[in-house]
């Protein structure tokens, strides 16, 4: 499916994305025809940068629950759009394999089994970039990339000292010297490097 795009009252009187979609992938339809009774409501959804991740349960005409599965929005938001067309978005389910696999656990733990392929490739991913997201990483610790990284002074580094300034995540060489920003850290692979302690020396008193 393509981008579909709207102003801001063809939003129906929802003012973000997450409200919109919220009330999108709610709803009942009647049985008709060969057509059966279809029901679908959000359980939790979170909308974080441009991606909106749902998990959606199917139901019955007796509100019993068939499965909950996850679905995917990309999202445009930009309310000074020139041409008025304020929201845009893509929809997709995890059984089409998206390619965004940062879906909040809060998410994932309300899915239930199931054995499509994509679908399971898709959680496993959102997995391994939760277990990168999750690393504890103390003030201080010396990080390791598997490549050097290049920047735009054309130095190249592998090894950065983390630290943390107030809010802020600052980076230097492993020795304190420079400032360094990588896009997306916790995202990234890198290995927390074990560093030999250094005993202090006690001198008694003369």
């Amino acid at each position: 499916m393509g981008w579909l795009t709207m102003t801001r009252m063809a939003m129906g009187g929802h003012e973000t994305p997450k409200a919109y979609l919220d009330a999108q992938l709610t709803y009942e339809r009647k049985a008709e025809g060969d057509t059966p009774f279809q029901g679908l409501r959000v359980l939790k959804s979170v909308y974080s940068g441009n991606t909106y991740y749902a998990a959606a349960e199917r139901y019955d005409e007796n509100g019993k629950r068939i499965y909950v599965t996850a679905i995917i929005c990309l999202v445009r938001w930009n309310t000074r759009a020139s041409d008025g067309h304020i929201f845009g978005y893509k929809d997709m389910d995890e059984d089409m394999g998206p390619c965004e696999a940062s879906c909040p656990r809060s998410v994932l733990a309300l899915l239930t089994t199931t054995s499509h392929p994509f679908a399971l490739d898709w959680r496993r991913r959102c997995y391994r970039m939760l277990a990168l997201k999750e690393r504890r990483i103390a003030d201080g610790d010396l990080i390791r990339f598997p490549e050097a990284m290049k920047f735009t002074d054309g130095s190249e580094h592998r090894e950065f000292r983390f630290r943390r300034d107030g809010q802020k995540t600052v980076l230097t060489l492993a020795d304190g010297r420079g400032r360094f920003k990588i896009s997306r850290l916790l995202e990234r692979r890198f290995e927390i490097v074990r560093e030999p302690k250094v005993a202090k020396t006690f001198f008694p008193a003369a």
